[in-house]
């Protein structure tokens, strides 16, 4: 029996029309039988047409799942290598070397060989005067902010304090979060110009961008064999200048002796750290971004969310930039026992290791899939293979931290290799350029005002970095501690294969993370191209101030629509997420961001447009017709659940505990009524109304 054609009916406030199956018309049926057919099909479609606030959920639903499946897929089976991991490893620890250790420099060359080492003495004091300054203005000024990042679809506060500074325009993607630079002051005469800064904050960022030429000159001059013997080398040279050869042999052996004492100290410390489990890897929550119990800390291998705590170093302790204070063993475990020093008892230096050439083909093939999820959630294109660092390296941004152990609740043992307290978790550097290097610089204050220690810094706990071969559990791990002033560069595919964390010491510390950001889709300039291209479909009447759209062809709504969503999620609403915070700093984005919202008020314009060209021609017929429905739908329905998910996290409890100046601010967003915008900002009846659309189609 065929279906007869039905009258549009009422139905959740909007008309809605059961699609025939027949050819028959209704009126055509004698009228007994169509009253039979009425009360018998009429149900039947009924229970097929859910009400509208359903549809909107069920197609929310499939839209979310489509974009979680490859995420969900990834973090399960990285989950389950874990959990294979552990199971190998038992209850045992993962032996780790420290430079007193036996074995340590041979270790770094065949393991670790992309790291290098630059210790404060060898860098210029002038320099270190003016970026440790630089440092405490940032500091002073409350530019350094705990960032309200997303995890596992939660929110949670930063344990570090931190911001981005970096050439004009760029910004740095990470836990769902856009940081937008402040620009540091180069010699560009287009940079000098604008007084976008007070003149203490722009000395500050002159001074950064001071280093960053430094960094970018000097990271790739450094010889694989500057590591520590090229290191004690600086050190007796510079002792040697000011004290003569009888203080540098005094010195040697003061290190030697101080050395033992570390390594039995360190020792101890092994011995009581907490034991890794698959427990801990499942509760852990929080992200090696600096989240207090990072993620990262109970994770063998990181999703590639780009980060922004990764680049941090982990510094000693404390100290001058002069030489003579480097040579007094702030940090004696500097000092390598080569033959007779006594091997760890906490970490079993037994056990045999294979060079890291041999297990790079481990990772490989993770770190492809960690990329490629990292993409799938940026909201835009991506390139297409990823770029590969060649040439001279120009580091375009550098990400500013903050790390107050005393102010840092609850910080987590290290639980592989009994390290130590954590203050950052293992992680990978993300959102990189391919290959490109990492530098950081490390520099320790006395207490929260940002005073420098001085005296007794012996005593204190060193800040570290850890290293370690991703996905694996037979290299032993390594540790590296760091003086005040220290850097360290992260060479070659160093970052790619290996995963670092910081391990916490006494006093504050700042670092500053100097890294080639994969920029392709996040400066000012590429999006304001993007907003040029959506917005070269729109014609406008000089004379009236009519809008009309040029084409309607489905391949241009679809790209139009996808600008539109991304310049609103990825950028409007990730700059006014964190507030009024680079308002109160620098007025380098104010003009940007209000001409970016102009052109996103035109965009909602030719979604407008799109809809009532749609509406309009209904009843024509045309596969191109529909494709542009289902474009239209598709597009407003991610806008509608992304809105709903920004309004929720605007106005978290979290949220809510931040002062004015720096909580989230839920923009752009208008009321009901409001007559300067084309559309609602709550979607739901204009997705019902496309959705009917299809079911006459």
């Amino acid at each position: 029996m065929t279906l007869p054609h039905a009258e549009p009916h009422r139905h959740g406030g909007f008309e809605d029309t059961i699609p025939p199956s027949g050819h028959q018309r209704w009126n055509k049926k004698p009228s007994y039988c169509r009253g039979l057919l009425d009360k018998a099909l009429v149900p039947f479609f009924r229970v097929l047409q859910q009400p509208p606030s359903h549809l909107i959920k069920a197609r929310q639903c499939k839209h979310k799942s489509r974009n979680m499946k490859r995420s969900g897929d990834s973090e399960g089976e990285k989950r389950r290598k874990r959990r294979r991991l552990l199971q190998e490893l038992g209850n045992k620890k993962i032996p780790f070397l420290r430079p007193p250790d036996r074995g340590y420099q041979q270790l770094w060359d065949s393991s670790y060989s992309g790291l290098v080492l630059r210790r404060s003495c060898s860098v210029p004091a002038e320099l270190h005067v003016r970026v440790q300054a630089a440092l405490l203005t940032l500091r002073r000024k409350g530019c350094l902010l705990r960032d309200l990042v997303r995890i596992r679809e939660r929110d949670v506060f930063t344990a570090v304090s931190r911001t981005l500074l970096g050439e004009p325009g760029h910004t740095y993607r990470y836990l769902d979060t856009r940081l937008f630079a402040i620009p540091w002051h180069s010699e560009d005469p287009e940079v000098k110009g604008q007084n976008c800064c007070d003149s203490d904050l722009s000395a500050a960022c002159k001074a950064l961008w001071e280093l960053n030429t430094f960094f970018s000159s000097d990271v790739s001059q450094r010889k694989e064999g500057d590591r520590l013997t090229q290191c004690l080398k600086e050190e007796v040279e510079v002792k040697l200048s000011d004290e003569g050869d009888t203080g540098s042999k005094n010195s040697e052996d003061s290190k030697n002796s101080e050395g033992g004492d570390s390594e039995s100290k360190q020792s101890e410390e092994g011995e009581t750290e907490s034991k890794h489990s698959e427990e801990w890897d499942i509760e852990s929550k929080h992200s090696e971004e600096g989240c207090s119990g990072s993620k990262q800390e109970g994770e063998w291998e990181t999703k590639s969310k780009p980060s922004s705590e990764e680049g941090e170093s982990s510094e000693d302790k404390p100290s001058g930039v002069s030489a003579s204070e480097h040579n007094e063993g702030k940090c004696p475990s500097l000092a390598p026992k080569a033959l007779s020093g006594t091997q760890n008892k906490g970490v079993g230096l037994t056990a045999q290791w294979k060079p890291v050439a041999k297990m790079k083909h481990i990772s490989s093939d993770h770190h492809v899939e960690d990329r490629e999820e990292a993409a799938s959630r940026q909201g835009c294109s991506q390139p297409s293979p990823p770029p590969v660092c060649t040439g001279p390296v120009k580091f375009n941004v550098t990400l500013l931290n903050y790390m107050d152990p005393a102010a840092m609740s609850q910080l987590k043992e290290e639980p592989y290799y009994g390290m130590g307290k954590m203050a950052v978790g293992w992680h990978h550097d993300e959102n990189l350029i391919s290959h490109s290097p990492v530098a950081v610089y490390s520099y320790n204050c006395h207490n929260d005002k940002g005073e420098s220690s001085e005296g007794g810094s012996e005593e204190r706990p060193c800040w570290r970095i850890g290293l370690k071969v991703a996905w694996d559990i037979h290299t032993p791990g390594l540790t590296l501690p760091l003086e005040s002033g220290d850097c360290y560069y992260m060479r070659d595919d160093l970052n790619s294969t290996h995963q670092h964390c910081v391990l916490a010491g006494e006093s504050a510390r700042f670092s500053s993370t100097h890294r080639v950001a994969e920029c392709s889709s996040g400066t000012l300039t590429y999006i304001q191209s993007r907003c040029e291209e959506a917005l070269s479909n729109l014609r406008t009447d000089l004379e009236t101030g009519s809008h009309s759209l040029l084409a309607l062809l489905p391949t241009t709504l679809k790209h139009c629509e996808e600008i539109h969503n991304e310049v609103e999620f990825e950028w409007l609403r990730q700059y006014w997420f964190q507030g009024r915070r680079f308002a109160r700093f620098c007025s380098w984005w104010t003009g940007p961001m209000e001409q970016l919202e102009k052109d996103w008020k035109l965009m909602e314009t030719m979604t407008m447009l799109f809809l009532g060209t749609l509406e309009e021609e209904e009843g024509q017929e045309g596969e191109g017709r529909r494709e542009m429905a289902e474009a239209l739908l598709s597009a407003l329905t991610d806008r509608h659940q992304q809105r709903q998910t920004w309004r929720d996290r605007c106005h978290s409890s979290l949220a809510q505990t931040l002062p004015p100046e720096e909580a989230p601010v839920d923009r752009p967003f208008w009321g009901v009524d409001d007559p300067s915008m084309p559309l609602p900002f709550d979607l739901a009846d204009i997705i019902n109304r496309v959705e009917s659309l299809l079911w006459r189609m």
